[in-house]
């Protein structure tokens, strides 16, 4: 099975220091919805593992992250793209809890319910957190630029193999073998 792990706010769509709190804030990336319509149409699974604090600190409920995701998803589909499944940790940055990246929680769900191993997929992000939690299940980290990635690229703690992207569109680009499509 082909699997690619996305992280979503900075990688899918446009980030927001405030969060992305309703349906009409989330905008995707350009580039980014056909590059999983893309990746969907050569066999990959494509799941979103994301962090959403925002619910654990009361700035929207389960009912608007659903709506979001629900925009998300058919957006994708729009253009021909499949997200399989969407996992996501709803606690705040201070929680315990096994599932917000960095921690790995979200990635071990994924092997589960997949019933796969992660060694060597494709799991993208914009922030260390993403590439931090993929890496630790023995996923290949790539970083994109878009969102926190131009900031993260500067770090000089990257997990050891990570490959950086200018966006998905180019990660996708790199997974296929092709060259962006001209129009």
């Amino acid at each position: 099975m082909k699997l690619i792990i996305l992280d979503r706010d900075g990688v899918i769509n446009v980030d927001s220091a405030q969060f992305i709190k309703s349906p009409d804030e989330w905008k995707p990336i350009p580039g980014s919805l056909e590059a999983i319509s893309r990746l969907a149409e050569a066999g990959y699974r494509v799941v979103v593992a994301t962090n959403q604090s925002g619910v654990g600190r009361g700035l929207f409920d389960m009912d608007t992250l659903n709506a979001i995701n629900e925009k998300m998803i058919k957006a994708a589909a729009a253009v021909g793209g499949r997200i399989d499944a969407i996992f996501f940790c709803p606690h705040p940055a201070d929680s315990t809890c096994n599932c917000r990246k960095p921690k790995p929680g979200m990635f071990e769900q994924i092997a589960e319910r997949f019933n796969i191993d992660l060694k060597g997929l494709p799991t993208v992000g914009d922030s260390m957190r993403d590439l931090v939690a993929g890496a630790s299940m023995g996923c290949t980290p790539y970083l994109v630029l878009t969102g926190k990635g131009a900031k993260t690229a500067l770090d000089p703690d990257l997990p050891v193999g990570t490959k950086v992207f200018p966006d998905l569109a180019a990660v996708a680009n790199h997974l296929l073998g092709s060259s962006p499509h001209k129009a």
